[in-house]
């Protein structure tokens, strides 16, 4: 009769030990979840910087600069640069630019042509004379002009002027215009630029 009371306290202790393993189990886990969401908690997130998000800006522009400017061509300046930042970046205008023909203040655009144009050419104003008179400006001699006065004409900067000068000093005065092309810097293009402002 006395084997009843300790079969019931098996049972208990039986399933007391069941409890225990299964809280302890369901204890692991819970700890190991936990865990694996911390570590997704604590992950580094990649976050694109600003500099790289943003478009790459552009370059520059490239414009093309003609007309009564020191060094004519192809020049390159910043996004929203305007005529006057070409004109400089060209050499700046010569002696006889007629700068009320170009509006310096407008804004250039890539592939755009900037045309400065020249005292008594076409659309331009001639110059003054001392009487008050209009008038063309008079052909530079290529035989007695300074350096000075040869920097003043179109495509001549000061080096190229200091050349013809030195070239008059070794060979003589000029004889004609073509003689200007033995001058390093001078080609076909500008001879026919200067043909007209000077003479030999």
């Amino acid at each position: 009769m006395d084997t009843f009371p300790i079969a019931v306290s098996t049972r208990r202790i039986v399933a007391a030990g069941l409890l225990v393993l299964a809280l302890v189990a369901l204890g692991v886990r819970h700890v190991r979840q936990g865990g694996h969401v911390a570590a997704l908690a604590v992950a580094p997130i990649r976050v694109p910087s600003p500099a790289s998000a943003r478009p790459r800006a552009a370059s520059g522009v490239v414009v093309d600069v003609e007309g009564a400017v020191r060094r004519p061509g192809l020049v390159r300046l910043a996004a929203g640069s305007r005529v006057a930042d070409a004109v400089a970046r060209a050499g700046g205008t010569t002696r006889l630019a007629d700068r009320s023909g170009v509006n310096l203040a407008a804004p250039v655009s890539d592939g755009q042509q900037v045309l400065v144009p020249r005292r008594g050419g076409p659309g331009g104003t001639p110059a003054a004379t001392a009487g008050g008179g209009s008038a063309a400006s008079a052909p530079v001699s290529l035989s007695s002009a300074t350096a000075e006065q040869l920097d003043g004409l179109p495509g001549v900067g000061p080096v190229t002027a200091q050349k013809i000068v030195d070239y008059r000093a070794q060979h003589g005065a000029f004889h004609s215009v073509d003689e200007l092309d033995a001058i390093p810097g001078i080609g076909p293009a500008r001879l026919a630029d200067l043909r007209g402002l000077v003479v030999p």
